[in-house]
């Protein structure tokens, strides 16, 4: 696809979430597809190899929170694969600082070509997992904003983010359109974590049938030490 076409895709999907964005930011998403497609021949990175189905599905979807994040907040976006929703939001919000979790290397060396290419500043992929950065000092508590996208159950994404939050901090669960169950299934974890479920928002991508839910979690007090347990454990044993 030529820049001049995938301006046009993108900036018809962008209207529809009221954003709008420079050409040079324009052209970061770009260079960054056509890095995504040529690594994911190399590494597997993500199912999604077409180009309009990359804006849609990857970069448009990952823009969806963006409104949910204020100017200069500090976001850690856990197991972020090949950067989402993390890397589309720093290149739509400049003023924001982003630290990419993954536990597999090879991604890390994706997500550190992608940050070089596009000159990105404030931003950070790290190697490691979130049950043992959760407990870290560097990084428990410290963030404003934790999010991840359609990584695990959401009481075991209530243990993998809430710990990373300040309080007053909030976390911003991507999910599919069926949550109601995982949403009652999580409120025990929720609160034991911390947290309490602030808003519910479901619907669906651009011009297209894809349901979405966002689920906001706010932080009211200090995640017991205890959590998050040890490498494994919250994804075979939820809170319940």
């Amino acid at each position: 696809m030529e820049l001049e076409e995938f301006t046009l895709v993108f900036n018809n999907y962008l209207k529809d979430l009221e954003l709008e964005l420079k050409q040079e930011q324009i052209k970061k998403f770009y260079t960054y597809m056509n890095l995504l497609i040529e690594w994911n021949k190399r590494i597997n990175l993500t199912a999604i190899i077409e180009p309009k189905e990359i804006i849609l599905k990857h970069f448009i979807d990952s823009l969806t929170i963006s409104k949910y994040i204020e100017d200069g907040a500090n976001v850690i976006d856990v197991g972020t694969g090949a950067g989402f929703p993390g890397i589309p939001l720093k290149i739509c919000r400049n003023n924001i600082k982003v630290t990419l979790l993954d536990s597999l290397n090879k991604r890390i060396n994706f997500l550190n070509e992608v940050i070089n290419e596009l000159n990105l500043k404030d931003i950070e992929a790290i190697h490691g997992r979130a049950e043992e950065l959760g407990k870290n000092k560097a990084y428990r508590e410290k963030f404003s904003v934790s999010t991840s996208r359609a990584v695990a159950n959401l009481s075991t994404l209530a243990e993998y983010l809430l710990p990373f939050l300040k309080v007053n901090g909030k976390c911003i669960c991507m999910k599919g359109v069926e949550i109601e169950e995982e949403l009652n299934s999580a409120k025990n974890a929720i609160k034991i974590l911390g947290g309490v479920l602030e808003n519910k928002e479901v619907f669906k991508l651009p011009k297209s049938d894809l349901g979405r839910s966002i689920i906001l979690i706010k932080k009211l007090k200090n995640t017991p030490n205890k959590f998050p347990r040890k490498p494994g454990t919250p994804a075979k044993e939820p809170i319940t």
